[in-house]
């Protein structure tokens, strides 16, 4: 694994974690389109790029709490009040109680999806499918949404159950997380910018554990030793910087536009996805 590889893939893990199109099924495309036009052929993915996935992650889980670092301490704040005080009546307090019991429910669906989760990282052309599920998805949320007229911007326990077992289910890549959770909340009568901002926050807990226990749980410690650590470093900063930016463009870009784009995107990348790699398998 070279610089060049993980800065692409640092990228793509910056712009895709937050925009409707999974993260997950961008770093397999782009991971084996890499592997067939660089290195020749579409090798399974070696333990140091599962680990560069994990650390890309983590660029992205810092864009978050650097862009929402205010909206964060308000909230921590106020539930380890509310914890004292068993009052959870102030929002900020509300918000971090769901997060929390949002976290328990999206656990509880993405553990048991760990292993298929895995097994699709060797196979794009599952993972294309996938995508155009999640293209369809958004499509329909939007359709629906729009019929709504008193749209909430509050987000509540139902909601945030029902976003965080969508979050569960977009283990699986090709499944997008933000989309899944996003497009829920549409569903549930919520406004995008509201549901996004959301979104975001109910991502914190998930990736944070991820990023700690997956290495010790599946990685040979002493393997790290022999990890090409600049690009590493590399790719995770600049998975940070490049996730930062498009948080703060994508909930602008949400105040003024619909999801259609990304359901349209997410579908002919899904088709297109399907077709090479089919292709490819074929030995054609």
């Amino acid at each position: 694994m070279g610089i060049l590889q993980a800065v692409i893939l640092g990228i793509v893990q910056g712009l895709s974690e937050f925009l409707p199109i999974s993260s997950s099924a961008h770093l397999v495309i782009f991971s084996n389109l890499y592997k067939v036009f660089i290195e020749g052929n579409p090798a399974e993915q070696s333990t140091q790029e599962i680990f560069l996935d994990i650390m890309l992650h983590l660029g992205t889980l810092i864009a978050v709490l650097i862009y929402f670092r205010k909206d964060i301490i308000k909230i921590i704040k106020s539930l380890t009040t509310g914890i004292k005080t068993k009052d959870f009546s102030d929002k900020e307090a509300k918000t971090g109680l769901y997060i929390l019991i949002g976290t328990v429910f999206t656990v509880l669906i993405a553990y048991p999806l760990n292993t298929v989760a895995e097994d699709l990282v060797f196979r794009p052309c599952a993972v294309g499918v996938l995508l155009v599920i999640t293209g369809c998805l958004l499509l329909g949320s939007e359709i629906y949404s729009k019929k709504i007229s008193d749209k909430s911007n509050t987000i509540d326990i139902k909601t945030s159950i029902i976003m965080a077992i969508a979050q569960g289910i977009a283990a699986l890549p090709g499944f997008s997380r933000s989309g899944l959770t996003i497009a829920s909340g549409l569903l549930c009568k919520k406004d995008r910018v509201s549901t996004a901002k959301y979104s975001f926050l109910l991502s914190i807990p998930i990736i944070l554990g991820a990023s700690m226990l997956y290495p010790l749980i599946k990685i040979d410690l002493k393997e790290l030793i022999g990890f090409n650590w600049q690009a590493i470093i590399l790719g995770t900063i600049v998975s940070a910087i490049t996730g930062y930016l498009c948080i703060k463009y994508f909930l602008r870009f949400l105040g003024k536009y619909s999801l259609a784009f990304f359901g349209y995107y997410c579908i002919i990348v899904g088709i297109l996805t399907f077709a090479f790699f089919a292709f490819i398998s074929m030995g054609l």
